[in-house]
């Protein structure tokens, strides 16, 4: 995967949105965050994530939405179980996945950080696709923001204790740092 200079990928389906902003210094950039998403909680494959990204939710759709009214997240990218991974803001840009967080005494996670979600919950496995996109997807991003090692790539959970919970403890740590290792 070819990641250019506005942090895009290039091979990749892209879907901007414009729940973003700029980063305060894209040199900063120096932590990747895993995540999981699933709307409803539990069911996959339906357009609600991307609803929710694009800020086009119909809260009323589901009764679970309701406290999602007014929400403007997003995520750089999002692997659905299939392995298909879509790019919603640029790496170079500052989506707004990580809320209230700190990573080694820094505040403000998004400031210094890329997000990517996986279709999932805490307590579903992952795919063997979703691994498999998500360590190719890395090691682009690795090489492309150096400042991010393995030891820089972390859980929703590790940055957000008490509020966070994912990726959770499906998610398989061993396997995917493993696979960074592998030549792609």
């Amino acid at each position: 995967m070819k990641i250019d200079l506005n942090g895009v990928v290039t091979s990749i389906a892209q879907r901007p949105c414009t729940h973003f902003d700029e980063r305060l210094d894209e040199a900063d950039i120096s932590l990747l965050v895993i995540h999981n998403i699933s709307l409803p909680a539990g069911q996959f494959g339906t357009p609600y994530v991307d609803d929710l990204f694009m800020g086009v939710i119909n809260c009323d759709a589901h009764a679970s939405f309701s406290d999602l009214q007014g929400l403007r997240v997003s995520a750089h990218c999002f692997i659905k179980r299939t392995g298909e991974i879509i790019q919603y803001v640029p790496f170079a840009k500052r989506a707004w996945h990580a809320g209230q967080s700190a990573f080694d005494g820094i505040t403000a996670c998004n400031n210094f950080s890329i997000g990517i979600e996986l279709e999932g919950t805490d307590t579903t496995p992952y795919t063997c696709a979703q691994y498999k996109t998500l360590a190719l997807v890395s090691k682009s991003i690795m090489q492309r923001y150096p400042k991010i090692t393995p030891s820089r790539i972390v859980g929703h959970c590790d940055i957000a204790p008490g509020r966070k919970t994912d990726p959770g403890e499906s998610f398989n740590w061993q396997l995917f740092l493993n696979m960074l290792e592998q030549p792609s």
